[in-house]
């Protein structure tokens, strides 16, 4: 039985700019913009929670023909918003791109980004969401978690941004076994091993008096898609 007799108090925090990357701040509220357009080249329009992620793997991989832009990733509190600003996206910069895809699994648009893709003619992530892809779409449906709640590396950096404040927490924390008491544990798929992460990541689960369990996922599906979509001839 999990308890419920801790009052949480959540804490201000905000993560630093890592050299290299874009702040999470910023990829939370406003995304990331295209660079200018140049021949020949591969846009990703992307979930600015798989921002890092997407750099990275395109670092490591020498992908110098694909560029980037992100939408706010805040978006994912509202996902009714999700499709119309894809497709707003994609028709912005159709032009300008010999190829687009689109880097969101359906998160939350109950099939309609993916309606609103293949009307494009632009592929998206399968899978439900980004919990599903970077354990592996198949892993992840046979565990059939479904009293476990899900934190990716970002959404570790940014629990205050994405959960506490908008669920209210900070102003009423008495609403917690509302939102909470049906989860048992906190799994934290962890696309990097840093302990400093693991260890931010145990503090949210102990703050919502949930069980804590570390899977580290690395990529997962997201990188076997990128390399997909990074081969395609143009």
């Amino acid at each position: 039985m999990v308890r419920r007799s801790r009052t949480a108090r959540p804490t201000s925090r905000r993560t630093p700019k890592v050299a290299g990357f874009p702040d999470d701040q910023s990829l939370t509220e406003t995304g990331l913009p295209a660079p200018a357009p140049r021949p020949g080249r591969i846009l990703v329009i992307a979930c600015g929670a798989l921002a890092r992620e997407i750099l990275d793997i395109k670092s490591l991989s020498g992908w110098d023909h694909i560029d980037l832009t992100c939408l706010p990733a805040i978006l994912h509190n509202h996902p009714d918003l999700i499709t119309k600003a894809v497709e707003s996206a994609v028709s912005k910069h159709r032009a300008t791109y010999d190829q687009i895809f689109v880097a969101y699994a359906d998160c939350g648009t109950g099939g309609q980004l993916k309606t609103a893709c293949d009307r494009m003619g632009v592929q998206i992530i399968q899978g439900p969401h980004c919990y599903s892809f970077y354990e592996g779409n198949a892993a992840f449906a046979a565990r059939d978690e479904i009293t476990a709640f899900y934190l990716t590396d970002f959404l570790v950096r940014q629990f205050d941004a994405f959960i506490w404040r908008p669920l209210g927490l900070d102003r009423h924390p008495e609403l917690l076994v509302s939102y909470f008491g049906h989860y048992t544990k906190l799994v934290y798929l962890s696309q990097t091993n840093n302990p400093a992460l693991i260890a931010l990541a145990k503090t949210h689960a102990a703050k919502l008096d949930l069980e804590f369990e570390h899977r580290q996922t690395g990529y997962g599906d997201l990188q076997s898609t990128l390399t997909n979509w990074a081969e395609k001839p143009t």
